[in-house]
């Protein structure tokens, strides 16, 4: 795969779709990295490219506004990932619905019932995905491959080795669709009660599970919501 990690982002979605065709999607909550790469793919795949997001059912109103934005913009119906009942509903029951705010597992608990598992049941269904990974976004990305062929379904990072300064300026020049909470001060936006805005000098996913002294800002759908990098593998209910 060396020579798909000396690819550009526009030369890796034109690979991915001539190669997956309609197995391939783009998974996105509609930050700024996955929205470059949609805007990326309708310039480039004149006949559309599937797209889906993860509706935790905890979303900020702002994010289906977005959905709603790429619906008019580029005339993509996106496919809604819902978590399963029977994870979600039992899990409520027992801790409530706001257990993430007490311990780091129940947390894990949570985005484990609204996203991993709902994540790869999507993938399931594809070949290949596209994501809006930068490895400059944290230290648990630093290393992210721009294709990865570890599991089942191939994940692509059109973006891996992008700076947040290259985001923005694609964004200015091809006029993209921001997520409307960018400009309340969020860097990175997932359920509304888990983000928040950052504060002057935090690091970009710092608005993430911000009550978490320690351990890596991460949901578990890339990497181990407790901090080790890994794949995960496939869950049973």
């Amino acid at each position: 795969m060396n020579r798909l990690e000396a690819k550009s982002g526009p030369e890796l979605l034109a690979w991915a779709a001539a190669r997956y065709g309609n197995a391939f999607a783009i998974g996105t909550s509609f930050q700024k990295e996955g929205m470059v790469i949609l805007d990326m793919a309708s310039r480039l795949l004149p006949g559309g490219v599937r797209v889906f997001t993860l509706d935790t059912g905890r979303l900020p109103g702002e994010t289906y506004t977005m959905m709603e934005t790429v619906r008019e913009r580029y005339g993509v119906a996106v496919e809604v990932v819902l978590p399963d009942p029977a994870d979600v509903e039992p899990m409520v029951a027992e801790h409530g619905p706001d257990l993430f705010y007490r311990a780091p597992e129940l947390r894990v608990l949570c985005c484990e019932a609204r996203k991993t598992r709902p994540l790869e049941r999507k993938l399931h269904t594809l070949r290949a995905w596209a994501t809006g990974l930068r490895r400059g976004q944290s230290a648990q990305r630093a290393a992210v491959p721009k294709v990865d062929t570890s599991g089942a379904t191939v994940k692509i990072s059109p973006l891996a080795d992008w700076t947040a300064a290259q985001v923005e300026a694609y964004i200015r020049e091809h006029r993209v669709p921001v997520h409307p909470l960018y400009a309340r001060g969020y860097t990175s936006i997932g359920c509304a009660s888990c983000t928040r805005a950052v504060r002057e000098g935090e690091d970009e996913r710092a608005g993430r599970w911000w009550w978490e002294q320690d351990g890596a800002k991460e949901c578990g759908i890339h990497f181990s919501a407790l901090g080790q990098v890994e794949r995960r593998r496939t869950l049973t209910a």
